[in-house]
C-alpha cells in the first residue's frame, strides 16, 4: 500500500467543535498544528446548534464575535418548554456576566466551517479533509502520532502531541485503551427535521405531554426536532409505523398540525443513542483526549459544544509553552484533566438527575397538567437568572491566555452562583418528579375497585385462615 509520512508538532484528531478550536488556538500563537477530519466536508445535521453565551465570549476575546454574528442565526434570550398546555419560562440569558446575553442557534456546519476559514488562515495551521485515523503510532510507551487513512492511501503523521477530540465514539480513545466510565441514561432521541411558521412558540426546552417530549430549536424556516423516547424503544416504534409516530408528535405539539406529514420516511429520522460517560484518565505519555472523546454529554440544555470548546481554550492555555518549548508537557496533560474534569462530572450530574427524573414523565401517558408546584417555581426571584448563568456560562468557564485576570476575578461569583444554579435544578426536577408521582397516584386510586367494608375484609381473612389450616392439616 502506498503511505506518505509527515511531521507536525501537534496532530488533532477530529474536526468538531473541540478539534478545530483547538487547532486554530495553538497555530495561533504559533504551534505547527495538522488537523485531521475523516469526512469530505462538515454537513451532518442533527448535530449541536446551540452556540452558548460561553463560547460566544471566547470569539469576543478572539476579536472574531463581528465576524460569527455576520453568518445567519437566531437569537435566544430565554428558554421554556410548554408544559401540558401551559408555557413556562425557566432560563433567562440577558443578565449573563458575557458579552453576549443570549444564545445562537446556528447550524454546526456552520460554525466549523467559521473555525477552518479563520484557522487556515493562519501559516502553523493545516486541516487534512478525507483523513480518517486508524491506529497510533508509538515508541515505546510514548504516542508518537497517528496512522490514517486517505483513499487508499495510508498516511502516518509524527507529533509530539496527539489529541483526540474525535467524540463520543472514539477511535483514539479506544487505540490507547483508555477505561470508560458509562453512566446508564434513560432516554434516546429521535431527530428530524418539520418547516417552522412564523407564530411557532418561541421555546427552546421543549413540549412535555403524553408520556413523551419534543424538543424543537428554530432553524429560521424549519425546526431541527428531537423526540425523547425511552431507551431501547426505537423498533417498537418503528413496528407500530410512520403514522402512529406522527400522530404522537401531532398530539404532543398540536400547533404543528399537517406539517407531520412532511415526514414520509423513515430515512428522515435518525436516531442519537444518548450517552453520558467519562474517561478515568484523559492522557498518557503523547495523547490527551478531550471534548466528547473525554466525556460524552447528553443533549440536555445544549451544552456539549460548549464544554468541548472550553476544553480546547484550556488545552490551549496550558499546553501552548510546553508545546513550543518541548519541555514540561506530560505535567500539563494531567493539569488539563484536573481543570476540565470538574466542569465536566457537575455537569454530568446534573444531567444525569434530570433524566432520572423525566423517566417520571414516560409513566403517564395520558395529558398532563403544568402542577402548581412548577409554577410556582418558576415565579421566585432570580431563579431565571441562575438558571440562564447555569445553561448560558456553566462551571468553570475558561477565557483566552491573555484575558485570564478576568477570569480571577470573577471566580468567586461563578462559584457561588453555581452552588445556587445546582441546588435550583434539583429542586426543580424533585417538584416536578413529586408533580407527576402524584398525578399518576391519583390515577391508581382512580382505577383501583372501591375497598370492601372492613367487616368483609375481616371474614375474607377468617375464610383464607380455614382453607389455609385445612391444607396444612
Amino acid at each position: 500500500m502506498p503511505a506518505e509520512v509527515m511531521e507536525t508538532t501537534c496532530c488533532v484528531v477530529g474536526g468538531g467543535p473541540a478539534g478545530m478550536m483547538l487547532g486554530y488556538l495553538l497555530a495561533r500563537q504559533g504551534i505547527p498544528v495538522k488537523v485531521l477530519e475523516k469526512h469530505a466536508d462538515f454537513n451532518r445535521d442533527f448535530r449541536g446548534d446551540t452556540v452558548h453565551p460561553s463560547t460566544l465570549e471566547i470569539l469576543h476575546e478572539l476579536g472574531l464575535l463581528d465576524k460569527f454574528l455576520d453568518l445567519p442565526h437566531q437569537r435566544v434570550t430565554s428558554a421554556g418548554a410548554i408544559i401540558g398546555d401551559t408555557a413556562i419560562d425557566f432560563a433567562d440569558f440577558k443578565h449573563v456576566p458575557a458579552q453576549c446575553k443570549f444564545v445562537a442557534l446556528m447550524p454546526q456546519w456552520d460554525f466549523l466551517n467559521f473555525l477552518s476559514d479563520q484557522a487556515q488562515a493562519l501559516p502553523r495551521f493545516e486541516l487534512l479533509m478525507e483523513h480518517e485515523a486508524r491506529d497510533l503510532l508509538t515508541e515505546g510507551d510514548r504516542i508518537s502520532g497517528v496512522s490514517a487513512q486517505n483513499g487508499s492511501l495510508t498516511v502516518r503523521i509524527h507529533a509530539d502531541l496527539v489529541v483526540g477530540c474525535d467524540g463520543r465514539h472514539s477511535a483514539t480513545r479506544d487505540a490507547a485503551g483508555f477505561r470508560l466510565i458509562d453512566h446508564g441514561v434513560p432516554i434516546d432521541v429521535l431527530w428530524f427535521r418539520i418547516s417552522r411558521k412564523p407564530d411557532d412558540p418561541a421555546q427552546v426546552l421543549g413540549n412535555v405531554n403524553y408520556g413523551k417530549a419534543l424538543i424543537l430549536i428554530d432553524r429560521a424556516d424549519y425546526f431541527q426536532a428531537g423526540l425523547i423516547i425511552e431507551k431501547g424503544s426505537y423498533e417498537r416504534i418503528k413496528v407500530r409505523g410512520l403514522e402512529s409516530l406522527r400522530s404522537d408528535i401531532r398530539q404532543i405539539a398540536p400547533y404543528l398540525g399537517e406539517r407531520v406529514n412532511e415526514l414520509h420516511d423513515w430515512e428522515q429520522i435518525k436516531i442519537l443513542t444518548v450517552q453520558i460517560n467519562r474517561l478515568e484518565k484523559w492522557f498518557r505519555q503523547g495523547l490527551l483526549c478531550i471534548g466528547d472523546a473525554a466525556h460524552a454529554m447528553s443533549p440536555a440544555g445544549g451544552v456539549g459544544i460548549n464544554l468541548a470548546i472550553q476544553d480546547a481554550v484550556a488545552a490551549a492555555n496550558l499546553l501552548a509553552e510546553p508545546l513550543r518549548t518541548g519541555s514540561g508537557l506530560e505535567a500539563r496533560l494531567a493539569a488539563v484533566q484536573r481543570r476540565r474534569e470538574f466542569p465536566a462530572r457537575a455537569t454530568q450530574a446534573l444531567q444525569l438527575f434530570a433524566h432520572r427524573r423525566l423517566a417520571g414523565v414516560f409513566a403517564n401517558p395520558g395529558p398532563i397538567q403544568a402542577p402548581w408546584q412548577m409554577k410556582t417555581f418558576a415565579h421566585i426571584p432570580g431563579i431565571h437568572r441562575a438558571l440562564g448563568y447555569a445553561i448560558g456560562i456553566g462551571v468553570r468557564p475558561e477565557h483566552i491566555h491573555e484575558n485570564r485576570t478576568k477570569e480571577r476575578r470573577l471566580s468567586l461569583l461563578q462559584t457561588a452562583m453555581y452552588a445556587g444554579i445546582g441546588l435550583a435544578a434539583t429542586a426543580v426536577s424533585s417538584i416536578c418528579l413529586a408533580a407527576c408521582e402524584m398525578s399518576l397516584s391519583k390515577k391508581r386510586d382512580q382505577r383501583r375497585p372501591p375497598a370492601a367494608p372492613r367487616r368483609e375484609q375481616g371474614a375474607r381473612r377468617h375464610r383464607v385462615s380455614e382453607v389455609v389450616g385445612a391444607g396444612v392439616r
